[in-house]
């Protein structure tokens, strides 16, 4: 018989069969059984996992929103490249958004870290002057989010 303990043992061991064992421990009702500090572990992780791609992907997708509404020195070059990125984005964070829909309360929560962290990133990476990008977000969250803003 399957014990709590073991079970601890063979999250420490072998994770894959550990999430296996705990799916099947869940479907029979064997409770008892269950590696419950993991098990809460691992659903606070899965968590923070999906509020972290959230932000990410916002990341990316205003870092882009910005290169192609300002840096216009590059823009005949890499804007086909900046809205496809833009369009993938926002389709991602679309699927997010559908399959935990609680995450949309999150978005406006993580704007304006997201915008400052895009806007510093991009400054950063290609080496631009600060004053390219203006420091407060020109971009509400339904702007970000519309298919046909700045495509």
């Amino acid at each position: 018989m399957l014990t709590s303990e073991t079970n601890k043992t063979l999250y420490e061991q072998d994770f894959y069969l550990w999430i296996q064992t705990t799916v099947k421990l869940l479907q029979e009702g064997k409770l008892e059984q269950l590696d419950i500090a993991n098990l809460i572990e691992e659903i606070d992780s899965m968590g923070r996992s999906e509020k972290k791609e959230l932000k990410n992907r916002l990341i990316i997708l205003i870092e882009h929103l910005l290169k192609l509404q300002y840096w216009t020195e590059e823009k005949e070059y890499n804007a086909k490249e900046w809205r496809n990125t833009i369009v993938e984005q926002r389709r991602q964070i679309i699927y997010l958004l559908e399959d935990s829909p609680s995450l949309k309360s999150v978005v406006e929560d993580v704007l304006l870290d997201c915008y400052t962290d895009a806007r510093n990133d991009t400054i950063r990476k290609y080496q631009l002057p600060s004053e390219l990008f203006p420091a407060q977000s020109p971009f509400s969250i339904v702007q970000i989010l519309d298919a046909d803003f700045i495509a």
